[in-house]
């Protein structure tokens, strides 16, 4: 009797777990969502219009007019160059005396840096 009885619940589940897989079936999403997020990122136009530098700022990167992103760029390649980041506290960037004459004071944080290198950008 017992194996009759163990046959019975082991058919019940096996019919209770079959259900969950035919209510499963969902149409598939949309094809035209993930076209969208494969294809590239364009650039920010108002972060590649060429931008003029302060004479102090030219003084680090040149005088040419160039995009906000180059600017950062070129002054980190600087800030590197001449090993100018702190050893301690990597954040932080010791002037020498042409970026003093940038930012006023003789040490920055790199947070503090673009926001100083904007105003000296028309």
């Amino acid at each position: 009797m017992a194996k009759k009885k163990a046959a019975k619940k082991v058919a019940k589940k096996s019919v209770k777990k079959a259900a969950p897989k035919a209510a499963a079936t969902k149409k598939a999403a949309p094809a035209k969502k993930a076209a969208k997020s494969t294809g590239k990122r364009k650039a920010n136009a108002a972060f590649m219009k060429p931008l003029t530098p302060s004479s102090a700022l030219a003084a680090v990167i040149g005088a040419s007019p160039i995009p906000r992103t180059q600017v950062v760029k070129k002054l980190w390649d600087y800030i590197k160059k001449n090993k100018l980041q702190d050893e301690r506290n990597r954040r932080n960037i010791n002037a020498d005396d042409k970026l003093k004459a940038l930012f006023g004071k003789a040490t920055v944080s790199m947070f503090e840096m673009t926001k100083i290198v904007s105003k000296h950008l028309k």
